[in-house]
């Protein structure tokens, strides 16, 4: 940190640290009520409506693994270490780091965070409290594409993870990029006054140089 810059301007305020979860929260309410709508309409292990031919599809399935079904083969005993602690040990982690005062990360950042807790917050509502599994709904066509007929069924939640996922690494590697850009552009001026503070020690000693010659 900068000596000359007060700790105070580094810090958040409470609305900047706060304003964020307004994403987290709609995530979970938006999550939730879609599920409770599949549960309540669509009885289970039925496809309710298609769209674009059989491209989008509603379902009503349950899933007792992690997003896009991954881990659905795992022990029960591990699978619940695995998809129940250690999720919420990471949504602990994200509100603390939320919440800093001096976190370093961007509003893009934050934003993005935000919407990963929101989608991990209520994917994990649904292990606690849903015996079957967490709610899926969302089938996508996938065209054969890595071997896969269909995209392995979603929910929002899952969505959230990933969009905001993904905004987050895109946001991280733009910050390196910029950080590196910035320290080439410094090197180069620095070599810059370099050479010409060079140059001009030079010309002064030739100018002495002269002088002195002449004095004699």
């Amino acid at each position: 940190m900068d000596e000359k810059t007060p700790s105070s301007e580094l810090e958040l305020s409470w609305r900047q640290r706060c304003l964020p979860f307004i994403l987290t929260i709609s995530v979970i309410v938006l999550d939730q009520v879609t599920k409770a709508v599949v549960v309540a309409k669509i009885p289970l292990g039925t496809i309710a409506a298609s769209y674009f031919g059989d491209f989008l599809q509603i379902w009503h399935v349950r899933n007792k693994a992690v997003a896009f079904s991954m881990g659905a083969g795992l022990p029960d005993g591990f699978r619940s270490i695995l998809f129940l602690v250690v999720p919420t040990v990471v949504m602990v982690l994200l509100v603390w780091m939320l919440l800093s005062r001096k976190n370093q990360f961007t509003t893009l950042q934050r934003w993005a965070l935000a919407g990963i807790l929101g989608g991990g917050i209520g994917n994990l509502t649904d292990r606690f409290f849903r015996p079957d599994g967490v709610v899926d709904f969302v089938s996508v066509k996938f065209y054969g594409l890595f071997g896969l007929e269909r995209w392995p069924t979603f929910n929002v939640a899952d969505s959230s993870v990933v969009v905001c996922g993904i905004l987050l690494v895109v946001s991280l590697i733009a910050a390196v990029h910029r950080e590196s850009t910035h320290r080439g552009v410094g090197d180069q001026e620095a070599e810059r006054r370099k050479i010409v503070s060079g140059g001009a020690d030079s010309e002064a000693k030739d100018l002495k140089a002269t002088k002195d010659n002449k004095a004699r």
